[in-house]
């Protein structure tokens, strides 16, 4: 399997048109159904099985839940015109803590998914000139738009599944 680009590593595309910005948004609102999908057949022991030192399965879906409130924040920030998105935890803490691998794993797909219905909802209540404001990410320091922020954050829940796929596939569930 082709090994994919590290997060840290990747550079994002800015200075996205705003008539992609409807179709990155339905790409947000599809995440909590494909993620339901893909983490249906597995048993928990799979779910919660580590390869090496990395994030588990289980621990990967609980990642995309503890970055929802930077998302939504980020969207605030950009409607609010502040200078800088805020910055998110680059250790990663929240999700090193949370014991994910403890919960059940329907608690963390519903809180997905209503956390993301939040997202989606703001970002569908979006005016059109609100769209044209940027501020630079804190960690890439780019200059980001609200359509450049949620194709940020589609490509961040891809990029997770796509790992949770790996640790399928390793674990001989692919």
């Amino acid at each position: 399997m082709i090994r994919k680009q590290p997060w840290f590593e990747r550079q994002f595309p800015t200075g996205l048109p705003v008539d992609l910005f409807p179709v990155v948004v339905e790409r947000l609102r599809g995440t909590p159904a494909r993620l339901e999908d893909r983490l249906s057949s597995p048993p928990v022991s799979v779910l919660t099985r580590r390869s090496g030192s990395t994030w588990s399965t289980q621990e990967n879906a609980g990642h995309l839940l503890d970055l929802e409130p930077l998302w939504l924040a980020r969207v605030e920030d950009l409607l609010a015109r502040r200078p800088e998105m805020s910055p998110a935890d680059l250790t990663n803490r929240r999700t090193h803590e949370a014991n994910h691998n403890a919960a059940l794993l329907g608690t963390i797909l519903s809180g997905f998914r209503q956390a993301r219905s939040v997202l989606v909802r703001q970002l569908e209540a979006v005016e059109d000139v609100a769209l044209a404001y940027t501020a630079p990410h804190p960690r890439l320091r780019v200059p980001m738009s609200l359509v450049d922020h949620a194709f940020f954050v589609a490509e961040h829940d891809d990029y997770h599944l796509a790992r949770i796929t790996e640790l399928l596939i390793e674990f001989g569930l692919g």
